[in-house]
């Protein structure tokens, strides 16, 4: 992969030939202003940036303006970069020189394929920096005003993706739902919006119909859209709505407290 920047400026930037290093970067939820300062650093220095679809172009222009830019979408039910390829491609920049930014919304570790990513890279003999985001679960109950843990209603959080791998079976719903019920947890569910209706189902089968939900579309951006019901009114609210993907829906007790978030910023708050 050549990219025709053989000048002392890339040079400085770490571009060297041979020499090239790659760094798993956590862009958030979308909001520039979440970014760390470690992930803003590493973003103007790369030369060129693999970037996932849900990356705000807020965050992208935070590049470099000689920095190659290649889009690598992975979003379910569009038309996706295959992993094999990406992997490559991140392979064959290292190889020749390049300073590779991998950058990935939310955090690279919470359900980014980020782990598989540093194995096939360690694996080519390439060492590997992670520098973690604001995991759209978090960003999530934040904008809602809301905590995902409480001394009195949740002593502990659970991050699970309602998208199972292919072949595989995915969450046991049953468990979790007895889990979140007896050790006051709550969940978090990332890419749960095509599902609901089975983790609906299952959900139910512990928890109690009127269990406070929450559904956040869009965490931390302008275009923010959410919806407060309960567990029983999970699919009816998501459909009565019209929320889609990216989606992040929160189960538990926490989700109380939405109302009493009335000081929040207008676009935070509950409609």
């Amino acid at each position: 992969m050549k990219t025709g920047k053989d000048t002392p400026a890339a040079n400085d930037r770490g571009a060297l030939p041979g020499n090239g290093r790659c760094t798993l970067v956590g862009a958030g939820p979308g909001d520039p202003e979440l970014l760390t300062l470690k992930a803003v650093k590493a973003i103007q220095a790369a030369t060129v940036l693999f970037v996932d679809d849900l990356v705000s172009a807020e965050v992208v222009a935070f590049a470099a303006p000689g920095a190659r830019i290649v889009q690598v979408g992975k979003r379910g039910g569009c038309k996706s970069t295959p992993q094999a390829f990406i992997d490559k491609l991140m392979v064959m920049a290292v190889r020749e020189g390049e300073n590779v930014v991998r950058l990935k919304g939310g955090d690279p570790f919470i359900f980014g394929r980020g782990g598989e990513e540093v194995e096939h890279l360690r694996g080519a003999g390439i060492e590997v920096e992670v520098v973690n985001g604001i995991t759209s679960g978090l960003a999530a109950v934040t904008a809602l005003g809301v905590p995902l843990t409480h001394r009195e209603h949740a002593h502990g959080v659970v991050f699970v993706t309602g998208h199972p791998h292919a072949g595989s079976v995915g969450a046991d719903w049953r468990a979790l739902a007895a889990a979140a019920r007896d050790a006051k947890l709550t969940l978090v569910i990332y890419m749960g919006v095509g599902g609901a209706a089975r983790i609906q189902r299952e959900l139910l089968t512990a928890l109690p119909a009127s269990t406070p939900v929450a559904i956040v579309q869009g965490a931390s951006l302008p275009s923010q859209r959410q919806a407060v019901t309960t567990l029983g009114e999970l699919e009816t609210t998501i459909a009565s709505e019209h929320l889609g993907s990216p989606s992040i829906i929160v189960v538990g007790d926490v989700i109380r407290g939405v109302q009493a978030a009335s000081s929040a910023p207008a676009r935070f708050r509950v409609g």
